[in-house]
């Protein structure tokens, strides 16, 4: 399908549809199996985060076997023109893209041109809809940097695109992968989980709602442990501290600490049936890029789409609970305000 869709006219034709979680893989023929003859080429939008760099390296590094068969070959810088702690950093990372041997494309649709399969890492989740849309039209398997959209809206339109066009996409936080995290999950170090503490930087720009900037590697985190399955929200807000607890549907609690003031990091706690257990730590990128090749290989998200659009939802009801004092508020009264439910 090529009908061009701008972000208002699909987030208008797709509010009424109702959002599948379960997208199949497109056809992947093109970039797994062995008998691949070249590199599959990957592309690159956004070059105005740290991230854009590190994965380029650990994708381009040619001793590791992880990697074999998959090389970044081309970027779009923008990327954000609005955040200055972003767009101040895209000259600097051109030059290094370039010295790392990787093309600077003019624009979104010549560097699809070019590429097979697509890093969406532009740090203004505001921009993803509208860059995603052009991905999907091009037929190219995405994966987008947290966050996801800069809204829940966004989100959950991210997702019904990709199910309407059949591309392949996820889209998680690093700290998603790091150790012992899916160890929890899957109960093998403590049983089964009976609730999770979790912390992390938490940043607020004000283009977004406060805690998909930054505050989402410790909510992604706490959800990787914890599951789907969050009915409730309470914050309480500090200008140096958020705390966020969420009742899920079994009764057990998880828990957010943003933090804003003093010295900050990365963990949390696991609470099991045989014993409490920590999160972490974490391992840098790696962990993350790795499962992006995977990905790319099997055109399988390891990441299920409703469990994305859950912890968008969370941190929505966040920032709701913050407007109205502290109030509990439910995930399903922000996903039915933002067009969508998860089905």
């Amino acid at each position: 399908m090529r009908t061009k869709l701008n972000r208002r006219s699909f987030i208008r034709r797709s509010a009424a549809a109702g959002i599948s979680m379960g997208l199949g893989p497109a056809a992947f023929s093109a970039f797994s199996g062995d008998d691949r003859n070249d590199d599959v080429k990957v592309g690159m939008i956004g070059l105005d985060t740290s991230h854009s760099v590190a994965f380029t390296r650990l994708i381009n590094n040619p001793e590791d076997a992880d990697m074999k068969g998959y090389r970044v070959t081309a970027a779009y810088p923008y990327g954000s023109r609005t955040i200055e702690s972003s767009y101040s950093r895209i000259p600097g990372y051109i030059e290094d893209m370039k010295k790392s041997g990787v093309m600077i494309a003019d624009s979104i649709k010549s560097l699809l041109d070019i590429v097979d399969v697509v890093l969406l890492t532009t740090n203004d989740g505001n921009l993803h809809l509208e860059q995603s849309l052009q991905v999907f039209r091009a037929g190219k398997p995405v994966f987008i940097d947290k966050p996801v959209a800069g809204s829940l809206e966004d989100a959950i339109a991210i997702y019904r695109a990709a199910k309407q066009y059949d591309i392949p996409v996820f889209s998680s936080s690093s700290l998603r992968w790091s150790k012992n995290s899916y160890a929890l999950r899957n109960g093998e170090l403590i049983g089964k989980i009976t609730g999770a503490d979790t912390f992390s930087p938490a940043r607020i720009e004000p283009s977004h709602p406060d805690l998909f900037w930054y505050g989402v590697h410790g909510v992604e985190s706490l959800f990787t442990v914890m599951g789907a399955g969050c009915k409730e929200v309470v914050r309480i807000h500090h200008p140096d501290t958020d705390i966020v607890a969420g009742t899920w549907e079994n009764g057990r609690i998880g828990t957010f600490r943003g933090i804003r003031k003093g010295r900050a990091g990365y963990g949390g706690n696991a609470f099991g049936e045989t014993g409490i257990q920590e999160i972490g730590p974490y391992e840098g990128y790696r962990p993350a890029v790795v499962e992006i090749i995977k990905f790319f290989k099997t055109g399988i998200p390891p990441v299920s789409n409703q469990e994305t659009i859950e912890i968008f939802a969370f941190m929505e009801a966040a920032e709701e609970s913050k407007r109205r004092g502290g109030q509990p508020v439910k995930l399903e009264m922000v996903l039915e305000k933002a067009g969508g439910g998860i089905t």
